[in-house]
């Protein structure tokens, strides 16, 4: 449950002695927690205010797939920093979203070529944390631990045993009964697929039409043999061959995940912000289809070279 402290309520707690301050700081310092929300690589990170978070829904999907995911739900993370603030209690993982020097790499020698850092560090080096900044109304109300793991609890989870289970807690029930027993659904996508079944001992990319699919194959005969298709992040088609030989097709959704887990594709056209990084090298053309990119003139790029899947009959490029 989620403790949420509104105008009137907070009113009547006193403000966080500078004990509590203390103690909190000291027994959540370097605590490891499991992620319920991911969080977008980059200098932005996420605001809790009561048990609501933001970015969210649409927004959040955006820049964790324009960014990246510093983490993701089910991840295993240390929270490496607190700041008891006025009106807020700031938590930094995995070492913030600033790379941060160590104290010996800012100790320089001198001699005749002038000065020299004895432990240089890269200035481009790409940190993978993040943060999540709890906001209360007027102030920081005194908060024992468990209440405040209550109100961190829609992005960490302190109390779960495993990564699995700390994923499993942030799916529909549906869903969650069905990786329990190892089965795959119409609709889910490809993390939850994987954390069902397992990685695929084959797959295939083919077309149907217009349409490029990926298939994963599970199993082999004499035994039940599972073909799971995704049209882009989502299951569409699940084929399954029984050792007697009876085939069972199943296509129609059977759950709807309308808040995935994960960044998934989106059909609506996205603008690239300036300065965002590209895969693409100097000269070579956007990708048409792609719906952040316009076509470019000039010559077709040369193929890049791909190294084959021995489980796969049409490998993937890396």
């Amino acid at each position: 449950m989620v403790v949420a402290f509104a105008d009137d309520r907070q009113a009547a707690l006193p403000h966080m002695s500078k004990q509590t301050r203390m103690d909190l700081i000291r027994g959540f310092n370097a605590e490891l927690v499991y992620i319920r929300s991911p969080f977008p690589m980059g200098k932005k990170g996420l605001t809790l205010k009561d048990g609501k978070l933001s970015p969210s829904g649409s927004e959040l999907e955006q820049l964790v797939a324009m960014w990246g995911p510093a983490v993701k739900p089910g991840d295993q993370a240390r929270i490496s920093q607190i700041l008891i603030k006025d009106k807020s209690i700031h938590f930094e993982i995995n070492g913030g979203p600033v790379k941060k020097q160590k104290w010996y790499q800012r100790i320089q020698v001198g001699g005749g070529g002038g000065m020299t850092s004895i432990a240089p560090s890269d200035p481009n080096a790409n940190p993978r944390g993040s943060y999540v900044d709890l906001v209360f109304d007027k102030y920081v109300p005194e908060l024992n631990p468990q209440q405040l793991k209550d109100l961190l609890r829609p992005v960490f989870d302190f109390n779960a045993k495993s990564a699995v289970e700390a994923y499993l807690d942030t799916l529909p029930p549906k869903v969650r009964d069905a990786i329990k027993n190892h089965h795959v659904l119409v609709g889910m996508n490809r993390e939850m697929v994987t954390t069902s079944k397992g990685r695929p001992p084959k797959k295939l990319r083919e077309k149907d039409g217009e349409t490029e699919y990926e298939e994963w194959i599970y199993g082999e005969p004499p035994q039940d043999v599972d073909f799971v298709r995704f049209v882009g992040d989502e299951v569409v088609r699940i084929e399954t061959m029984k050792v007697g030989g009876e085939k069972v097709v199943r296509t129609e959704k059977e759950v709807n995940i309308e808040k995935p887990t994960v960044a998934k594709t989106s059909s609506e056209p996205q603008v690239r912000p300036p300065g965002a990084p590209t895969l693409r090298r100097p000269g070579e053309e956007p990708d048409p289809s792609s719906p952040v990119s316009k076509p470019a003139s000039g010559p077709a790029p040369m193929p890049r070279p791909t190294s084959p899947d021995p489980g796969s009959q049409n490998p993937v490029p890396n």
